[in-house]
């Protein structure tokens, strides 16, 4: 096998795929790209292909995949094309990659995630919806496979720089008192909230700061997106739901914080660049060059923070409440939200009532202990049937 680090890029036609390819392609004489996959574009995946020359590309379906054989081949290339969640399992655990990069968003992205994780491997978190959906499961996965969980959501990244090493021990054992996980408010932040009825999807994905995918922009502008990160934070830092604090910080530069007993507070600072978590997870314990420009607190001049205000952002607490809940209500609220934020950006719903169908959910369906991954698929199936039986009975 090559001595470069040989590297799966699951979800590569994303925004963190591309900034992950662009690390890659800034050391090659460090890392291979072994696998790439991509789900609807898929004219992207095929130059994307044509540029790195993976060993194995996965594409959703089998016509689909004999289109981009063909053109791969056209091109002189001997990518071998796989097909379907099969496929993304078996270049997610192949005994050649040393890292995983877990980029496909949704729940789609939770059985490759875990085949990595349970093959041992490098895995670089993306998918914050595998560790919400399955926390204890896929936790209980790592440390039986001693794969390496490195997180790239730049809150979670933030975190684990700002962490000592030994916090495995547990966060009061290392002299932790809380976690503070930084949110930029998204683009209503300050809207009047009689406004939100009439934003639409094009206002929602239009961050202020990141360059994101439509659904998690979504989840940013309703903060859906920072009670995921709790959730996930709580099972990769091993916190109660109670030891994170949420806080709203308008110019994305400190990416989170972490306040001890003594006083002390250390927080990862930098520009809101995605390159900057995914190099680092790439080549920890060791530092490379992201491609990122240096921060400049002169040119920036103030830091704002403010609490977040739960009228605004219903889908906070919503999150919060499944935290403390725990078991299958996790796994429920993730669902109705892809639910209802693809109704909303199918102009089906108004932007408030995302949480309005996330909230009917967890008030329908009761919290049990989820011990199989078979169990979280059901309750992420009867989520998703609740969900839609909203959209119907609403004329949606």
């Amino acid at each position: 096998m090559s001595q470069l680090q040989q590297i799966s890029v699951l979800g590569a036609t994303g925004s963190i795929g591309l900034s992950t390819l662009d690390v890659i392609a800034r050391h090659p004489e460090r890392y291979q790209v072994f696998a790439l996959s991509g789900f609807s574009r898929l004219l992207e995946l095929e130059n994307l292909c044509l540029r790195f020359h993976p060993r194995f590309a996965v594409v959703p379906t089998a016509a689909v995949a004999i289109e981009l054989q063909g053109a791969l081949q056209a091109g002189g290339l001997t990518t071998r094309v796989l097909v379907g969640e099969a496929g993304l399992c078996e270049v997610a655990a192949h005994p050649e990659v040393n890292a995983v990069m877990a980029a496909i968003v949704g729940a789609a992205g939770l059985k490759p995630t875990l085949a990595a994780v349970e093959a041992g491997k490098k895995v670089l978190l993306a998918n914050k919806e595998a560790l919400v959906m399955s926390g204890a499961l896929f936790m209980q996965a790592v440390r039986k496979s001693g794969a390496v969980l490195l997180p790239i959501d730049s809150e979670h990244n933030a975190i684990f720089q700002c962490l000592p090493g030994d916090y495995g021990r547990g966060l009061s054992q290392v002299g932790v008192r809380r976690i503070l996980l930084t949110a930029s408010g998204g683009p209503f932040r300050q809207t009047p909230l009689e406004q939100l009825q009439a934003v639409t999807p094009e206002q929602a994905c239009a961050h202020p700061n990141w360059s994101m995918g439509r659904k998690i922009s979504v989840d940013s502008a309703s903060m859906m997106n920072k009670g995921l990160e709790l959730i996930e934070a709580c099972w990769l830092f091993d916190a109660k739901p109670a030891q994170i604090e949420v806080l709203i910080h308008p110019q994305s530069v400190i990416h989170s914080l972490v306040d001890y007993v003594d006083g002390s507070v250390l927080a990862q600072l930098g520009n809101p660049d995605m390159r900057t978590p995914i190099s680092h997870a790439l080549a920890w314990p060791e530092r490379i060059d992201s491609g990122v420009a240096p921060l400049d607190l002169f040119a920036i001049a103030r830091l704002d923070f403010q609490a977040p205000d739960e009228a605004r952002f219903p889908c906070l607490r919503l999150a919060r409440d499944a935290a403390d809940a725990g078991g299958s209500a996790p796994a429920l609220l993730n669902a109705a939200n892809e639910v209802a934020v693809q109704a909303f950006l199918q102009r089906r719903i108004r932007f408030p009532e995302i949480a309005s169908v996330i909230a009917e959910v967890l008030n329908l369906v009761p919290t049990i202990a989820v011990e199989s991954l078979d169990g979280v698929l059901q309750a992420d199936a009867q989520a998703r049937q609740l969900a839609e039986q909203w959209l119907l009975r609403h004329g949606r």
